[in-house]
């Protein structure tokens, strides 16, 4: 298969960061950890950005324990990127003062694009942008509050709710207008969940409907650097959000990195390489959990990932989903022909999350106005205290 061609891309700026890549990690729940974070600038060669996985600024401002964990950073972090999620502008902007005044936060990037229910059905992550107003008061809220620290705001979101109620056009030029420093769109709505294939052409779209000056970014369906640089040309988007291509792959940013700038280098692992990833991913979590058992026990997701494509049979595979130890990770190991090469397409192509369309789960009325009624306003804004976890 021939690798598709782009103009080199210009430098993708955060503030006053140039970014050394116009790539950028997505907020990932229960993935994006500090610690696959820094497996991910290890064999990334740095390249990009690395976003946190969502809080609620409601968990934020009660100072509930899993909030401050999301947003630990590491100290070798070069941009301690946090991903928000708000649908009360008042609350918004006291956790981003929080996180300012904590050192939490260099980067605070706006959750408009979570389609699950538990969210959704209380107005927010993909719901929210139908509500402009409120949409804009939490952009607006987030920004201003992020000002006084230089601290650069940008926004995540997806189509809309579903093809026959579209937002992200209009809510695009929201966000410009109230001070986001870039916007990312999933070309996807939240009815589609993660199938059928994004559509790029609705990120060509908000490419040309923002100023020129203004990031757009691109995110749906980039599993290979060969995606991104067909993204880029497709619809002239200035950088790309990578999900679930990466998982099992933390190399991925180096290889996207290298087709952005021109070059053909990849990475093509053979399984030693993937297995000492998977092994150094497990250390880093229980540097990060300070508790190897539950670093063990959140790295048995990963296995699947790691392995696509590889010679590793059932019950190798069984043992590593199952390991309380490193050590146990080093007795499986042990038993593979680590010699084996890379397989080739058999390790590439989608993973992780997949779904059918389905209805989107709403709050009474949320269709009938764009317009926030006070009885919804009301129950958008206490609508984090039920979202769990962050």
């Amino acid at each position: 298969m021939s690798t598709p061609t782009v103009e080199r891309t210009r430098p993708l700026r955060l503030g006053d960061r140039t970014l050394a890549a116009p790539v950028v990690l997505a907020p990932m729940a229960g993935i994006t950890n500090a610690a696959f974070r820094r497996l991910c600038r290890e064999l990334g060669g740095g390249a990009g950005l690395y976003v946190s996985e969502m809080v609620t600024s409601r968990a934020l401002v009660e100072r509930t324990p899993e909030s401050l964990r999301l947003t630990e950073h590491h100290p070798d972090e070069p941009v301690k990127s946090v991903q928000l999620y708000a649908t009360d502008p008042a609350t918004a902007a006291r956790a981003v003062t929080l996180l300012l005044e904590e050192g939490r936060a260099e980067h605070v990037d706006l959750n408009f694009g979570c389609p699950v229910p538990k969210v959704t059905r209380r107005g927010g992550g993909a719901a929210l942008p139908w509500k402009t107003e409120l949409f804009a008061a939490v952009v607006r809220a987030v920004v201003r509050a992020a000002e006084p620290g230089g601290v650069p705001v940008t926004v995540k979101m997806r189509k809309g709710i579903d093809e026959d109620h579209l937002t992200y056009l209009d809510a695009g030029r929201v966000a410009v207008d109230e001070g986001a420093a870039w916007v990312a769109l999933h070309g996807r709505t939240a009815a589609q969940l993660y199938a059928p294939s994004a559509d790029w052409d609705a990120i060509a779209r908000l490419r040309d409907a923002l100023p020129a000056e203004v990031p757009v970014l691109g995110n749906g369906d980039v599993f290979s650097a060969e995606d991104a640089v067909a993204m880029v040309a497709r619809t002239g988007c200035d950088g790309v959000v990578v999900g679930r291509g990466c998982l099992g792959r933390p190399w991925l940013f180096a290889d996207i990195a290298a087709a952005l700038a021109g070059s053909d280098a990849r990475t093509r692992p053979g399984l030693a390489t993937v297995l000492a990833a998977f092994r150094r991913h497990a250390v880093l979590l229980t540097e990060n959990m300070g508790d190897e058992g539950r670093a063990c026990r959140d790295i048995r997701k990963h296995v699947s990932w790691y392995l696509k494509g590889y010679p590793v049979g059932h019950e190798a595979r069984v043992a590593l989903a199952l390991v309380d130890s490193i050590a146990d990770i080093d007795t499986v190991v042990a038993g593979l022909p680590e010699d084996a090469p890379y397989p080739g397409e058999a390790a590439e192509g989608q993973r992780g999350r997949a779904g059918a369309a389905r209805s989107v789960s709403l709050p009474e009325g949320w269709l009938a106005t764009r317009e926030l009624d006070d009885a919804t306003a009301a129950q958008v804004a206490a609508a984090e205290a039920s979202v769990s976890g962050g």
